[in-house]
């Protein structure tokens, strides 16, 4: 079979690979559709730590093409979404319900071949039903939207609240939908792409700012009467880390979600968060919001079609990850 692989770091190949088996307690997933991730790109430059040689690969839908020894959840035909982040169960971590911190954690098309291939052998428990009508593309984002479901729980909005969300990927793009599905009031999305902003407003953002035009701290101030409840960072560079901060009011919470590069450090004013109060609240993969992510997915709820740029085979992935999002590139969906 074809798997587009990781070889090291900025090298990456699709290339022929034998066709896994379904191992005790597996099953082999026919992959139909696969997410790119910017942690895909981090990978790929060495800043994010994964196994090489490797397939790439952590947002994929597929079907049960077969099962290995002990699987008792699947027969074979249904359509699955596919949690990558394995948990060992027994650590610290673990036993106090917080899996994605989990000292032994392992993780489909991360440390284990992924679904950047026609085929994926998985553990049974990291699969979860999906309607055998939905397009397995929608399907595909349930890995994102449940690591967003996460930070959302963080975040705790509240009915008529304001957040304001910095990045306008596909990453913020869900989050402007989820403020609103929360009962937020004001949802103010911050990005630099004119169609990012546009898109935001029509998947129903109240506000949209290009922070290189707008001071966005004194804005997000002005509409909220003194800082936003809710600050999401998606983003993952210094300056939004910076500003979000800045425009969370006293005693609201800064929800810090997007990946930087592992060793980065941004200065903070510790004085300013003391008297003020803000709480800063990490928000890292998915733990137990796999299973919710497929039933929203499933729901409709959610407008994902607009979030689609591009789809391309397998052949293309390693050209699309070794470099930078095009102008306008919301997601970009993996078609084996």
């Amino acid at each position: 079979m074809k798997a587009a692989r990781l070889e090291s770091v900025s090298e990456m190949a699709t290339r022929s690979v034998e066709k896994p088996i379904a191992g005790p307690g597996e099953i082999l997933v026919k992959v139909l559709a696969a997410g790119i991730c910017g942690s895909d790109r981090h990978m790929f430059k060495g800043e994010y730590p994964t196994a090489r040689p490797v397939t790439l690969g952590h947002e994929f839908c597929g079907t049960v093409e077969s099962i290995g020894q002990g699987v008792t959840r699947f027969s074979g035909g249904e359509l699955v979404t596919i949690d990558p982040n394995i948990a060992c169960g027994i650590c610290p971590a673990c036993r106090n319900a917080q899996p994605n911190l989990c000292a032994r954690l392992t993780a489909i098309g991360v440390t284990r071949d992924g679904g950047f291939a026609e085929h994926a052998a998985v553990p049974e428990g990291q699969a979860f039903l999906l309607p055998a009508d939905l397009d397995p593309v929608h399907g595909a984002f349930s890995e994102p939207l449940a690591c967003c479901l996460h930070a959302i729980d963080k975040a705790e909005i509240r009915s008529g609240g304001s957040v304001a969300i910095l990045g306008g990927g596909v990453i913020g793009l869900l989050m402007v939908q989820l403020a609103k599905l929360e009962g937020a009031a004001k949802v103010i999305l911050i990005t630099r792409q004119a169609s990012r902003r546009q898109m935001a407003l029509d998947l129903g953002a109240t506000h949209a700012f290009d922070p290189s035009a707008t001071d966005t701290v004194s804005a997000v101030r002005d509409l909220t009467g003194g800082g936003a409840d809710v600050v999401i960072e998606c983003a993952g560079v210094p300056e939004t880390l910076r500003t979000g901060i800045a425009m969370t009011r006293r005693g609201g919470n800064f929800v810090l979600f997007g990946v930087t590069p592992a060793g980065l450090e941004v200065p903070i004013t510790p004085f300013d968060l003391l008297v003020n109060e803000v709480t800063i609240r990490p928000a890292y993969l998915n733990p137990f919001t796999h299973d919710r992510a497929a039933a929203l997915v499933a729901s409709g709820a959610l407008e994902l079609d607009k979030l689609v740029t591009k789809t391309i085979g397998l052949d293309d992935v390693a050209a699309v990850i070794g470099q930078s999002p095009e102008a306008g590139e919301i997601k970009v969906i993996v078609r084996p």
